[in-house]
This record gives C-alpha cells, sequence and structure tokens, in this order.
C-alpha cells in the first residue's frame, strides 16, 4: 500500500483526473517533431492561400473578381500569417524545453 501512495504521489492531475503527469516526465520525441511540422504547414497554407485560389483554371476569375469586389486585405491575411507563425514559435520553443519540476 505504501508503494502505490508513493507512486500516487508522482502524479499530477489535470482536468479533474482525466489527464495525469509523472513528475520529471518528458513529452514523446514525436510530439515534440510534430508541433512544428503540422504549424508551419498551416502557416505555409496560409500564405500560399493569402488571396483564395486565383490560379485555378475555371474558379480563378472568380475568385478575383470577389476579390477586387470586396476589398481583400492584405495586411489584414498577413498580420493573421504573422501571429499564427508568433504561435508556432512559442509552441515550439515550450515544446522543447526542459520538463518542469513541481
Amino acid at each position: 500500500m505504501t508503494e502505490e501512495k508513493k507512486g500516487q504521489e508522482d502524479l499530477k492531475d489535470y482536468a479533474g483526473g482525466w489527464m495525469m503527469e509523472r513528475k520529471g516526465t518528458d513529452a514523446p520525441g514525436f510530439l515534440k517533431f510534430a508541433f512544428p511540422v503540422i504549424g508551419l504547414g498551416c502557416v505555409a497554407y496560409l500564405f500560399m492561400q493569402i488571396y483564395g485560389d486565383v490560379g485555378h483554371d475555371t474558379r480563378g476569375p472568380l475568385v478575383k473578381q470577389f476579390n477586387e469586389v470586396s476589398k481583400t486585405s492584405p495586411a489584414l491575411s498577413y498580420t493573421v500569417a504573422a501571429l499564427a507563425l508568433i504561435y508556432v514559435v512559442i509552441v515550439v520553443v515550450f515544446a522543447f524545453r526542459k520538463p518542469h519540476q513541481d
């Protein structure tokens, strides 16, 4: 019973016990590398599709007309993409940090 209590003391629970963390453990390596890959992929998609699908053969002209009518703001689009990139950098720095000790 004392071994069981000792093991329970090393665990920290979040969300009312739905998630548990053992003190001093770290996230798996594949997860750490998945964060930048997925995040940078999303940011690249934002940059590539900033004006919509204007290069498409059939709907490209319609997208260009819509952009002209709706006064698409490139500054706003680039700001959103830059904020997403900053968020990805923060998440990657947090993921690759040394695990905290409570």
